[in-house]
């Protein structure tokens, strides 16, 4: 067992905390709906980037590389000053909706590039610009272009050519818990010697001026050059530093002054900012002492070279706190190797251990304090302005209950910087594979009764928790609970058992609110899947009536399996679970039976002249019609997919008993599922709503290159509505759906994110699972062709790998050294400081493999960190 390891097992036995401090600091704490006190729920431009350097945050904390407490109470990032910007670079720029062509995005580059489980050992590069950075230029030309435009990014700016820029590496390695060293490396890539101020930030949280708690924490400079840390909560602590850098004070106040033209005395949040930039004196305290502080550090470092800061944050005084630094953030390197030695021993690819590491790093770095307590938000603070009366019945009104102050993980932290129920479920996937107890207990997190609503719905996301997210929480608890067991040696009964009880509300909430007929069919609003469908399903359809979807009741066929298979699980120690197994057994069945029948009037989601899989338009005078667009929601179907060994029936008779007499008179019923009494391979069964034949005709549809299979993996969209768009006339109005590769072209759902043709990893990642699953089922004999038309012939298992390589090509190096994910940018692809830091995007597009979306939504494209790990045999 290597080091970090162990200290994985201090930390769960709560012998040692270390995870007490990591990289819990947001990236863009402006611009989110927990900040957002308009009357109409304007977040965007409530608190703007320019406003944020001035205005002390309710909720969170922002900076560059920055750590903090699990509280948040105490913070640490990283500052730049290059002598040319108009202030000092505090906080990762990045557009709002209405500047950027494709809503909002961050325009910056930066990468996380190592992270071990407890944060012992982390590493990030900050890339910052010699010349003035140009913030107006890419608001302006961005709001100019349009949205058949591509992105103007800053590398276009060509503010990198000449190499005229930093490379700013920031390191932390602990010596214990709460006794953390910080190395930063400037890099001067240029040709020509250039100075730059770096600016180590530590600062307060503001938990004093909302009329709650009184309390204001201090810290000061003592004789010795150390920021002292005194808080009542979290103790005392020293920032010590090397060398002779001044250190500045203010405190984390908002200027009123420049906010709201209303002054006040003291100083505020900006304070250091006007102090270097606009040499204001007063900006900072008079004496060494506030809420937020700074040392000073000028360096100017010849070109090609690079020079060093050591820092260190202890709770303990030491006379020569540098002494031992080297030699520690030498061994706790050499422990992050070994734990990714350890894990990679069987991945001969170099370039494949690159990029799994670098995604790992992602998702650890992508950690985050997320305070919100709805409640007092809507409210509004007692020291404060009261809230506009119109929030009371706006935005989460109805999710009062909710209150969150917790370490999440998070899509992104600059352009997702909150929460959403079924990314963090696939988060919790590869994080399994390297924090098994972290991953349990983020899928424990999101069903406490302070999270999950009393009706028993999971919270979506801060912009709407009321909104629907795709049913996955099951099939993500008994992922982690397999992947544990694999890992331990054994399974987490209590975990599993705690999460499978708030399911069952879940699965309760999703049968009474989203069944609009209480026919089994179901209706899920956007579902994740945002400008797929012909309308925006969550609200009123322009036509009048309801959707009968193909995916939302598919999501739930494999929401019931989920929880069968949970329940069979604890069924091996406690019999009272074969009811609930033989409930959900059943229940599959009959949602089954509804896609085959739809309110037993004859109309089956399945079409079988295309053999591909719709929704149905339900119009208000009682009229159906599929809607034949060739999506991802046609293929959804194939998730609903289980396989029960024999040993298990013959182990659990009560619901063996109840199962056959359940087939013998529902005969209907167990024809749709499969040929249930024909076993496969090594006697199991298989539960799924595709029969063989069916399933074959899916399957020449999906791997079928003309339509969704790519060469970087399945398309969300069939490339065949290029050249034939879908398109439905309803009441005076056109409504259309076209194959988009990359970039979204309409504005449904702000625009941000687009699923008419691009790659998703997440249902990329649910596609393969499910060939594996049908693979264990019907062997090696049952082959399918692939690509279809190739005349070449797989087993399902052999095209589950090849679909996982072609998602893993995306990064890898080609053979001239290219990675598709950079597309033709040249820098990118050729630059040997670009080249292999990796972008794990949002999505990607469906010719070329080209990252889209937000740049650092390692999230759950950092699945491709479990496609890399070889599977056992």
């Amino acid at each position: 067992m290597n080091s970090e390891q162990l200290r994985l097992i201090e930390d769960r036995d709560n012998k040692k905390r270390w995870r007490k401090f990591g990289p819990y600091v947001t990236e863009r704490q402006w611009g989110t709906v927990r900040e957002d006190y308009s009357p109409y729920g304007n977040a965007w431009e409530y608190v703007s980037h320019d406003a944020a350097r001035s205005k002390a945050f309710r909720w969170g904390e922002e900076g560059i590389g920055g750590i903090s407490d699990d509280q948040q109470l105490l913070n640490f990032s990283v500052a730049f000053w290059n002598k040319k910007d108009p202030i000092i670079k505090e906080r990762i720029f990045g557009l709002t909706g209405k500047e950027g062509n494709h809503a909002e995005d961050c325009k910056e580059h930066y990468y996380y590039l190592d992270s071990t489980p407890t944060h012992s050992y982390m590493k990030m590069l900050y890339k910052y610009p010699q010349s003035e950075f140009p913030y107006n230029d890419l608001v302006q030309e961005n709001r100019r272009r349009g949205k058949l435009d591509p992105e103007y990014e800053l590398i276009d700016t060509g503010i990198f050519n000449h190499n005229k820029y930093f490379d700013v590496f920031i390191e932390y390695a602990k010596a214990d818990t709460d006794d953390i060293l910080i190395r930063i490396t400037v890099h001067n890539r240029g040709a020509d010697e250039s100075s730059l101020h770096v600016l180590p930030h530590v600062w307060y949280r503001n938990t004093w001026s909302w009329g709650y708690d009184h309390y204001k924490p201090q810290m000061y400079l003592d004789d010795k050059g150390y920021i002292q840390i005194i808080h009542r909560d979290l103790g005392n602590y020293y920032l010590m530093a090397e060398g002779q850098s001044p250190a500045l004070f203010c405190e984390n106040e908002t200027n009123t002054a420049r906010l709201y033209n209303s002054p006040r005395p003291g100083t505020f949040k900006d304070g250091i900012n006007d102090y270097l930039i606009h040499g204001k004196k007063d900006a900072i305290n008079a004496l060494p002492k506030g809420t937020k502080a700074a040392f000073n550090y000028e360096l100017s470092i010849p070109a090609g070279a690079s020079k060093t800061i050591r820092l260190r944050m202890s709770p303990e005084f030491f006379l020569e706190p540098f002494e031992d630094f080297d030699q520690i953030f030498k061994e706790r390197l050499k422990d992050a190797d070994q734990f990714f030695s350890d894990m990679q021993k069987n991945i001969s690819d170099e370039d494949k251990r690159g990029i799994q590491r670098q995604a790992i790093a992602g998702l650890m770095w992508s950690k985050q304090f997320f305070y919100y307590d709805v409640a007092q938000w809507l409210k509004g603070d007692p020291a404060q302005p009261p809230p506009p009366k119109e929030r009371k019945h706006g935005r989460n009104s109805e999710w009062t209950h909710l209150n969150n102050a917790d370490i999440i993980s998070m899509p992104d932290k600059w352009e997702y910087p909150w929460y959403a129920a079924w990314d963090l479920a696939f988060h919790m996937i590869p994080i399994a594979m390297v924090d098994p107890e972290f991953a349990k207990k983020q899928m424990i997190l999101l069903t406490k009764e302070w999270y999950m609503h009393p009706n028993g719905q999971l919270p979506a996301y801060e912009w709407a928790f009321g909104d629907v997210n795709p049913p996955v929480h099951g099939w993500a608890t008994w992922r982690v609970y397999k992947i544990d067991e694999k890992l331990q040696g054994r399974g987490d009964r209590k975990f599993l058992e705690e999460v499978f009880h708030k399911l069952l509300l879940n699965f309760t909430w999703w049968v009474n609110k989203k069944d609009y007929n209480g026919n089994n069919i179901f209706q899920g609003g956007f579902l994740g899947m945002d400008n797929i469908g012909v309308f925006d399903r969550s609200n009123q359809l322009p036509t009048g009536g309801f959707i009968e979807q193909s995916d939302g009741t598919s999501w739930m066929a494999m929401f019931t399996l989920n929880m069968l298979r949970m329940s069979l699980e604890l069924s091996k120690e406690n019999s009272t679970y074969q009811n609930l197994a033989t409930k959900f057994f059943e229940h599959f069945l009959y949602i089954a039976g509804a896609m085959a029948n739809v309110g037993n009037e004859g109309i089956n989601l399945w079409d079988e002249e295309d053999e591909f899989f719709y929704d149905v338009l339900h119009t208000p005078d009682n009229h159906r019609f599929r809607m034949k667009v060739r999506s991802m929601v046609g293929l959804v179907p194939l998730f609903a997919v289980e396989v029960l060994d024999q040993e298990l029936f013959d182990s659990m008779p009560e619901f063996t008993e109840r199962l056959q007499w359940f087939l013998k008179y529902r005969p209907d019923l167990a024809n749709l599922i499969s040929r249930w009494n024909e076993k496969g391979k090594g006697e199991r069964h298989l539960l799924s709503l595709l029969r063989g034949h069916r399933m074959k005709k899916l399957l020449k549809r999906m791997l079928k290159e003309s339509e969704f299979l790519s060469e970087y993996g399945i398309r969300a969209l069939s490339r065949v509505h290029l050249d034939n768009p879908y398109v439905l006339h309803a009441n005076g109005s056109v409504f259309s759906v076209k194959y988009t590769p990359g970039e979204s072209d309409t504005t449904l759902f702000g625009g941000n994110s687009n699923w008419r043709g691009p790659i998703w990893f997440p249902v990329n990642y649910l596609l393969i699972e499910s060939l594996q699953r049908f693979h264990h089922y019907y062997g090696d004999d049952f082959k399918v062709e692939h690509p279809t038309g190739s005349g070449k012939y797989l087993t399902l298992r052999e095209i589950a790998d090849e679909l996982s390589e072609r998602l893993i090509k995306i990064f890898k190096r080609d053979k001239t050294g290219r990675r598709p994910v950079f597309g033709k940018n040249e820098k990118l692809q050729q630059d040997e400081h670009f080249r292999d830091y990796i972008y794990f995007y949002e999505y990607f597009h469906g010719d070329n493999g080209r990252g889209v979306g937000a740049t650092h939504q390692t999230g759950w494209t950092g699945l491709v960190a479990k496609l890399i790990q070889p599977r056992k045999p």
